[in-house]
């Protein structure tokens, strides 16, 4: 299930040096005390919980609000566990940009590694950018993408978009817990203080597209030159504007290359003509847009989408970190963390008296 979205403003800063490598240690020890208390798949359901992830970070002492706070405190995690996945049973996969394109190469190496089966979660990983970029068209484009699994195939996912004319970036979190269907409502919860009303949001995964979705699947399956026959008397006529991507946008001889694909594969559900490569955004726009127009079944167009700092920020807001503090919390955790493994647990106790 996808578990939430949050809004955030992109930023292009990056964390100095000395402050990355204390997040990654206090990220890692922070992390070694929620898995020791509670287990590594309690671990991956609070990361896939937008609002915890921001309280998280914050307390890693990033930007409360900025895009930057998902792809460091990521980065963190990955860099800080790794060298502990064997021990945890817990394998961090992806990062931004270049990286992100690397999860499933990365997901079939450690699965190589550690001897267990990859390929279910090379798939979520695909589908699940798949959804959040195609199928739910909210005018943010996908360029981080960090996948989090056990060998048990329990698994998180933690991607974010951006939207670089609205300045704005939105993160969107995944559970594999419950999963009964990637592209029938999906969402379970949005943290959004941030809504783009002007774009004409496109949400293939809402119950309500159930109709367009099939009506799209079985277009996908007609000869080509039907489907462009359509949308060429389409694009002549004179129609209301329905969609972000207008029929304008849509070029009907590339389009065709793609309707060819699906023609001869004969997609079965939308599931699998969504995950088709080279199914992009536009293919599924245009097939729902002729699904809308002529058959009559609407797409939705509803949009699926505060806590403090402990050690200060980046920024210096709401004040500057300050690293005696933050070193000292790393200290506390490692010695909680150590004397938890030989049987001690009055710190981690005194911990929970804290929350």
């Amino acid at each position: 299930m996808k578990t939430g979205i949050a809004n955030l403003p992109l930023h292009y800063g990056s964390a100095p040096r000395w402050l990355f490598e204390k997040m990654t240690a206090l990220g890692r020890e922070i992390s070694l005390v929620i898995i020791l208390e509670y287990g590594v798949g309690e671990y991956l359901k609070k990361l896939a919980d937008p609002f915890w992830f921001q309280a998280f970070g914050c307390v890693l002492g990033f930007d409360w609000h900025s895009s930057g706070l998902t792809t460091t405190v990521c980065g963190a995690l990955k860099e800080g566990l790794e060298p502990l996945q064997k021990d945890l049973g817990l394998f961090i996969c992806g990062g931004k940009g270049k990286a992100s394109r690397k999860t499933p190469q990365e997901l079939e190496e450690v699965g190589q590694k550690f001897s267990f089966n990859t390929k279910p979660l090379i798939y979520a990983s695909k589908i699940s950018a798949k959804v959040d970029n195609n199928a739910l068209q909210d005018g943010y484009q996908l360029y981080h993408h960090t996948f989090l699994t056990t060998k048990d195939g329990k698994w998180a996912v933690i991607q974010q978009g951006m939207n670089p004319s609205r300045g704005w970036a939105r993160r969107y979190h995944w559970f594999s817990e419950k999963v009964a269907d990637y592209v029938n409502e999906p969402h379970s919860g949005i943290a959004s203080e941030n809504l783009n009303l002007k774009f004409k949001i496109l949400n293939l995964t809402a119950q309500e597209s159930e109709s367009n979705r099939t009506v799209s699947t079985k277009l996908s399956q007609q000869k080509p030159e039907k489907i462009i026959h359509t949308l060429k008397k389409l694009k002549e006529s004179n129609l209301p504007p329905r969609h972000q991507i207008l029929l304008s946008d849509i070029n009907p001889q590339k389009l065709e290359k793609i309707l060819l694909k699906t023609y001869e594969t004969q997609p079965q559900s939308f599931e699998q003509l969504l995950g088709m490569p080279g199914v992009g955004p536009k293919t599924i726009r245009a097939l729902s847009l002729i699904s809308e127009l002529i058959y009559g079944t609407p797409a939705s167009t509803c949009d699926p989408a505060r806590f403090s700092f402990a050690h200060g920020g980046k920024d210096g807001i709401p004040y500057p970190v300050e690293e005696k503090t933050y070193t000292q919390s790393i200290e506390f955790l490692k010695e909680a963390v150590n004397k938890a493994k030989i049987g001690y647990l009055d710190k981690l106790h005194i911990l929970e008296r804290l929350c």
